[in-house]
């Protein structure tokens, strides 16, 4: 697919939502050298069968050559999506006030004037467009949301989950975006024949998981992970990390996260054990 629109619009924050969804980005690409990345695109084979680029008025000296260049890249690939990024003129105003950032056509003129200099510009490429994406009323993490939506499947919504099991002496995992404490659990390190020994280990792990409170435990925290994860799979949320933290970080907390993360993958999700 290709990906234009007025600056301010939103095609970065769309070129990162696409690379989250697995496709291959190339931003700022002249028009000259479409063909030359589909050939690239080709000769990969699978490794690269979903693919973005984005065109817009940066590369304003050769966008005379687009519309030639998208209709090589239609007539060897069949339909190819190109969708339009655009915003009403106050809000992409407003956008540039609160960012502070020159806009790439401004040079001695106000935002204002390079706006409307820069949709003349791309008014062709807009009427080539097989979309419009009017971005005005949408918040960053709503256009994520529209756009797994829109070219995401159902595998796509499902986040990466990285499960870790950490020691509350040692401190709290960074970018942990849900921490568990687990030292209200029995502790296996008072028994002798299991104190030299981890969670990973079969008598570790039975001597945790059969414990009342585990399992009540364990039943919350599934309910739970079945409510948050989906949605914010939904949202365009592509990691989480989930702690669980014990005292030492041997016993407990590494049979409580081994356990949710075979949960997890028996849910269908990717899952990362640390």
């Amino acid at each position: 697919m290709v990906v234009s629109g007025l600056a301010g619009a939103g095609k970065s924050a769309a070129l990162n939502s696409l690379e989250d969804l697995g496709y291959y980005c190339v931003d700022n690409l002249p028009p000259a050298l479409i063909s030359k990345f589909a050939d690239l695109c080709e000769k990969t084979g699978s490794t690269v069968d979903r693919a973005a680029l984005v065109v817009d008025a940066r590369t304003h000296g050769f966008l005379g050559k687009f519309a030639q260049a998208y209709k090589n890249l239609e007539a060897r690939s069949g339909s190819v999506e190109l969708a339009f990024f655009d915003a009403d003129d106050s809000v992409l105003q407003q956008r540039y006030s609160e960012t502070r950032r020159p806009h790439p056509l401004a040079g001695d003129d106000d935002i204002l004037t390079a706006i409307r200099k820069e949709r003349k510009l791309l008014e062709p490429i807009r009427d080539l467009s097989t979309r419009v994406i009017d971005t005005s009323n949408f918040t960053p993490h709503d256009l994520r949301e529209f756009l797994f939506k829109l070219y995401g499947s159902a595998g796509d919504e499902r986040a990466t989950i990285r499960v870790v099991s950490f020691a509350f002496r040692s401190g709290l995992p960074k970018n942990a975006d849900l921490v568990f404490d687990v030292r209200f659990l029995p502790n296996p390190n008072y028994i002798p024949d299991l104190k030299l020994l981890s969670g990973i280990d079969r008598p570790v792990s039975q001597y945790v998981e059969s414990r009342a409170e585990t399992i009540e435990f364990l039943d919350h925290v599934e309910n739970l992970l079945r409510f948050v994860v989906p949605r914010l799979g939904a949202q365009g949320r592509a990691y989480m990390t989930l702690a669980f933290g014990c005292t030492g970080g041997h016993h407990r907390s590494v049979v409580i996260a081994s356990r949710v993360a075979r949960d997890l993958e028996a849910m269908g999700y990717s899952v990362t054990l640390s």
